[in-house]
């Protein structure tokens, strides 16, 4: 993976008009992590992208056979599961599988299928000392052993160690638990490599998921996965903020196969606004969208401004980033006085293929999943908001995930996530339907991809097809 920090030099890329993200980082007011400042490009080309494969059922059935029980995927966070007996429910491509907390405290994943007659075994998650099938009792222990058979004079013929449950690779990271059909696989931190130090600092395994959504989105699931891969189609989807958001001064890095990363930053005006503002503009249009009180509005201690001029081209990032450190400390009692403006504000979005994009730095984490079913013409999003326990007490239990209607907008979960990000999240679903009927209609089969800007499309779908042709 060094190789493409190598050639990072020699890898040609447009770069939008205005301050770039790195050259942002030279102005921050605190150490920036090395690994904040480390690019990595490959040049993935500019060939198009075939639709059919968000389109064609025949693509979906390959991706089942040759993809999904190969890979690791993200089941469970540690806090869904805290207390011995512990049981979680993942399904995806047609598969379901049960994860249970063990004696030692050990996590152990099972096919969630009944040996009898098929039945699942669980439907959802809950407190069980054993796995016993609803439809005619046939009882596992929590370790996969074989419990019960009723009737057993009936059933001679099938042996213990025939009816152990058939189990998955697991392996745990960052508070979150991972499984593989796939047991010959690297352990996970190995799989994804150098990226698995960036989280080393942000501690997610501190975090416990307060906010879970999820709601069935209509496209397939690589189409609404790659709508979260690029930040420049907020110009025309999300305009309301980019008074305060530099979407096209997004920073994309590519790692390996299986990781790539955008980083966007914040409290800095859009590249796509061509009217001439100050500081003080992108900070009060920053307040009044979090419905924090903007500069001029008698809102902010004078002690936020100390020490920076109006003349310098971050003065927003820095005010910002000493509002969200005085904010969390306050909140949960962490000492963030050497934590860099960019991990207090920005985004860094990974995404760890091939359906699991953890976000990093400190500010309230957000993750998304995203799982897919027979029809390849929807998926089901998740979204989760991470937030570190106050210092001192035990990590609470997750909340349960909470399922939007289908014919209901994330706006109705909006006591939940927010207006704002609900409404973000809108506008996206807004474009979703229409990409997929778009990609059904399409004359030409082929999407056109830019080269810099959506190199994570490119990154994710060049992984993609090595499984795919392997």
């Amino acid at each position: 993976m060094s190789e493409n920090n190598d050639r990072t030099s020699s890898i040609p890329r447009s770069q939008c008009p205005g301050i770039s993200y790195t050259d942002m980082l030279d102005l921050d007011t605190g150490t920036v992590p090395d690994v904040l400042r480390e690019e990595s490009q490959q040049d993935l080309g500019v060939s198009p992208i075939p639709t059919e494969r968000y389109t064609s059922q025949e693509f979906a059935q390959l991706e089942n056979e040759k993809l999904w029980p190969k890979v690791w995927q993200f089941a469970a966070r540690e806090e869904e599961m805290p207390s011995v007996g512990d049981s979680v429910v993942y399904e995806n491509a047609g598969r379901s599988y049960v994860l249970i907390r063990q004696q030692d405290m050990s996590v152990r994943a099972f096919h969630n299928v009944c040996l009898h007659r098929g039945r699942k075994l669980r439907t959802q998650p809950g407190n069980v000392s054993s796995l016993k099938c609803p439809f005619h009792g046939f009882t596992w222990n929590n370790d996969g052993t074989l419990k019960e058979i009723p009737c057993a004079w009936d059933f001679e013929h099938l042996k213990p160690d025939e009816m152990q449950l058939p189990e998955l690779k697991v392996d745990r990271w960052q508070g979150y638990i991972m499984v593989s059909e796939n047991r010959a696989i690297a352990p996970f931190a190995e799989w994804i490599g150098p990226v698995a130090k960036h989280f080393e600092r942000w501690r997610l395994d501190e975090c416990s998921t307060v906010m879970w959504i999820a709601r069935v989105m209509p496209a397939n699931w690589k189409a609404v996965a790659e709508a979260f891969m690029e930040a420049f189609h907020s110009v025309t989807t999300h305009p309301q903020i980019l008074p305060f958001l530099g979407d096209a001064n997004s920073r994309y890095d590519l790692y390996g196969d299986y990781v790539n990363r955008a980083i966007t930053p914040a409290s800095v005006l859009s590249p796509h606004i061509a009217d001439d503002h100050d500081q003080d503009y992108i900070l009060q249009k920053a307040g009044q969208y979090s419905g924090r009180l903007g500069v001029g509005d008698g809102g902010e201690a004078d002690d936020v401004f100390k020490g920076i001029s109006d003349d310098d081209p971050v003065k927003a990032r820095k005010v910002s980033a000493r509002l969200k450190r005085a904010a969390f400390q306050e909140g949960d009692g962490y000492d963030y006085s050497d934590v860099c403006d960019s991990e207090m504000i920005d985004m860094f979005t990974y995404n760890v293929f091939p359906n699991f994009s953890p976000w990093g730095g400190f500010v309230p984490n957000l993750v998304y999943r995203w799982t897919t079913g027979a029809n390849p013409n929807e998926c089901m999003m998740e979204i989760r908001v991470l937030k570190r326990a106050p210092k001192g007490e035990p990590l609470p239990k997750s909340v349960p995930m909470h399922l939007i209607a289908d014919d209901q907008p994330f706006a109705s979960a909006a006591d939940m996530m927010g207006k704002d990000l609900a409404a973000v999240f809108d506008q996206d679903l807004s474009n979703l339907k229409y990409v997929q009927e778009g990609m059904d209609a399409s004359k030409t089969g082929a999407l056109q991809l830019g080269h810099y800007q959506e190199s994570r499309i490119r990154h994710f779908q060049n992984t993609l097809m090595k499984y795919i042709n392997a």
